[in-house]
């Protein structure tokens, strides 16, 4: 209040001391404004009486700097200026108060100078041999009349805002002490203006009433974000304008948001046309329901309308993560399809040989052919079923026990195994390096370049070579099998490690391969925390290297 009784003072000294300063200037301007262009119309008359009787010898004569003369011939050419030389002067025919004055006798016109703070007024008459007869006085501007007056201006400005200043502290401090000294958290206890007696009572009713509706609000929150907070799901509560009410951390987290998006709308939380769709129909439905990739993740949004249907009607957005358990029902979707599958082909190989057996429908010189394929088959059938129980172990994370593994001798061990096979493949096999020793379990290591190699032999072309390569980088341990054989497809490399993806599977039949090979590697070398990397060119050959830490 101090404030405005201050502003409201200074306002009206502002007001009339500018008031003032404008009537004055004003009237004075106009009356020095209309002595000045009399004496100067006076003072040209007497110029031109001086010049009609004679001539220039008269303008010599003139001898004042309060104003000046100019003697212009009819074609515009000056004659004779007081105070300039007139051969100098360009051709003034052009000039206002000159055409005027050829025209009517007379002429008149005002210029200012570049900077505003000054202008001329001119006046010119026609004399009586057609020449003219101009005089010019320089005059002050109104705004160099106000940087005169500037200094005093400013000590009234600075006199009536100390005035304003004292009057204001003194009167508000008698309206605004009392109120000032209000106790609004003991209404009734003040002793104040009788006016404000009703107010203070209703003040104090209300306090009551809010203190109960804050304590209860206080408590419903806390219990509110309580639950919210430990939840795994994302919980984002809108109002019937789109505008987010509460969000909890999960939902921040799903959408990469901040605590600042409450009360924004909440299209600034997520653009997703998907999920802005999902709401529009849970406000006209009562429920939607989608799914969405939200990075790398898979989440479901169950959408609600809070309200009956109408302005007021907001939404409830719960998200629940389902990657894993889509994943998981992928899997066993794949899987069970994968082992039916493969478990059927050799089966149907065997029932087929020993209903054939059965029925006498084989002649005995072939049949030790049909007994050796029912024991081929058998023999697949055991390694299928030999490898998904190591997948299940190894996907258990059943603990198996470990001991100290020589890669290299380990290496030479395999290719000792597989030299017949790389044989009938007309393949070389060898190993080069370095002994390596980590700790590990030394089957599945061994099952890892086992199958490594196995793969390298099969896909690779008559005459092809394996190389076999363990060195020691640092704290880890490097197992490197390359071969020179076909490759495989760029948009095949990231799924060769799946469980029963084959990139041939014409080829893989006909080597009796289960399809769970680089499966198991994979798994083996991650139950080693190792790595994998896998680089290949289509018709060059494969190179996978294994990096597993040494301890």
């Amino acid at each position: 209040m101090t404030k405005r009784i201050f502003r409201s003072i200074l306002l009206v000294a502002g007001a009339v001391l500018l008031a003032g300063i404008v009537l004055i200037m004003g009237v004075l301007y106009g009356y020095f404004g209309g002595v000045q262009e009399r004496q100067m119309e006076d003072e040209l008359t007497l110029a031109v009486a001086g010049v009609e009787a004679d001539g220039e010898s008269y303008l010599r004569s003139v001898d004042t700097d309060r104003f000046r003369l100019t003697w212009i011939a009819a074609d515009g050419t000056v004659l004779y200026d007081t105070q300039a030389d007139a051969a100098s002067l360009e051709n003034h025919a052009e000039r206002t108060e000159i055409a005027q004055a050829m025209q009517s006798g007379t002429g008149s016109s005002t210029r200012y100078s570049s900077t505003l703070l000054e202008k001329t007024m001119y006046y010119a008459r026609r004399l009586s041999d057609g020449t003219v007869l101009r005089i010019a006085i320089s005059r002050a501007t109104v705004g160099v009349l106000v940087l005169g007056i500037l200094q005093p201006v400013i000590i009234v400005a600075v006199a009536a805002l100390i005035l304003s200043n004292i009057l204001a502290h003194r009167l508000s401090a008698r309206i605004v002490d009392p109120l000032n000294n209000l106790d609004l958290e003991h209404p009734l206890d003040n002793d104040a203006y009788e006016e404000l007696a009703p107010l203070l009572g209703r003040i104090s009713r209300q306090h009551e009433l809010i203190e109960r509706q804050m304590e209860q609000l206080r408590r419903e929150t806390q219990e509110f974000t309580q639950i919210t907070n430990s939840m795994r799901e994302g919980l984002v509560l809108l109002d019937h304008h789109g505008c987010v009410l509460s969000i909890n951390p999960a939902a921040l987290r799903l959408f990469g948001a901040d605590e600042d998006c409450v009360g924004k709308d909440f299209l600034t939380v997520d653009r997703g046309v998907e999920l802005t769709g999902a709401i529009e129909a849970a406000l006209r439905d009562g429920h939607s329901e989608i799914r969405a990739q939200r990075g790398t993740q898979l989440w479901q949004f169950d959408l609600s309308r809070t309200g009956e249907p109408g302005a007021e009607a907001g939404t409830v957005i719960l998200a629940f993560d389902i990657t894993e358990q889509e994943r998981a029902e992928l899997s066993r979707r794949e899987f069970t399809a994968n082992v039916s599958h493969e478990l059927k082909t050799p089966l149907q190989g065997i029932i087929g040989s020993a209903e054939l057996i059965e029925n006498g429908m084989v002649k005995s010189e072939d049949l030790p052919r049909f007994v050796g394929h029912i024991r081929m088959e058998a023999q697949r059938l055991v390694t299928l079923i030999g490898d998904i129980i190591r997948l299940s172990q190894l996907d258990e994370g059943v603990e198996l026990p470990r001991e100290p593994v020589d890669l290299r001798a380990l290496s030479q061990e395999v290719v000792q195994d597989l030299q017949s096979a790389a044989k009938q493949k007309n393949v070389t096999i060898r190993v080069e390096g370095d002994e390596v020793r980590v700790t590990g379990v030394r089957r599945l290591l061994y099952e890892t370049v086992y199958n490594l190699c196995d793969n390298a032999i099969q896909y690779n072309v008559d005459g092809g070579s394996v190389t076999l390569r363990t060195e020691k980088a640092g704290q880890e341990a490097r197992i490197t099998v390359a071969d020179t054989g076909i490759g495989i497809p760029p948009d095949a490399q990231a799924r060769v490690f799946e469980r029963f993806y084959r990139v041939d599977k014409s080829h893989s039949k006909a080597s009796g391969g289960t399809g769970l090979g680089l499966s198991i590697v994979k798994h083996a070398v991650q139950y080693h925390n190792g790595k994998i990397q896998l680089q290949s060119t289509p018709g060059q050959g494969t190179s996978i290297t294994v990096t597993i830490p040494i301890e």
